[in-house]
């Protein structure tokens, strides 16, 4: 929450910087005073600029000091590491993967799984009901789809 805090108080400081000004606390002449644009303006871009190039660098070249040891196994497409555990909800899908030794068609089996859910989910009504009943209702089709995959 602390990142959400410090950003509303940078906007607030921005905005009050452009309704007012900067302040007067000494009672100078107010012509003296240093309007927001373009030159604090011009600060905060440079500022943002300078966090910018900092996360950047960050995150661009010092990713290895803080990344875990376990990116650095080398890999084997043919094991799964031992630190990557499935979700449960994760399972069914994990498993067509792992059964189907085609990576396309097991995507397509996953994705095809994947839209009968969410088809059965409008399965509720008496019309779309009709409509299954019409769309599945032969089943010819799906023994060759299935020989293909």
């Amino acid at each position: 929450t602390f990142p959400f805090i410090a950003l509303c108080i940078v906007f607030i400081h921005i905005f009050f910087l452009h309704l007012q000004g900067s302040t007067n606390p000494l009672g100078y002449d107010t012509a003296l005073k240093i309007p927001f644009y373009p030159n604090l303006l011009s600060l905060d871009i440079k500022g943002f600029n300078n966090v910018l190039v900092l996360f950047l660098s960050q995150s661009l070249f010092g990713i290895l000091p803080l990344s875990h040891p376990d990116n650095a196994i080398t890999v084997d497409r043919y094991a799964t590491p031992l630190h990557i555990v499935p979700e449960w909800y994760f399972l069914p899908f994990y498993a067509m993967l792992k059964t189907i030794p085609n990576k396309t068609a097991g995507l397509l089996v996953m994705l095809a799984s994947l839209q009968i859910l969410f088809l059965l989910a409008e399965q509720r009504n008496l019309t779309t009901l009709i409509l299954f009943k019409f769309a599945f209702g032969a089943r010819e089709y799906s023994v060759p789809t299935i020989w293909f995959i």
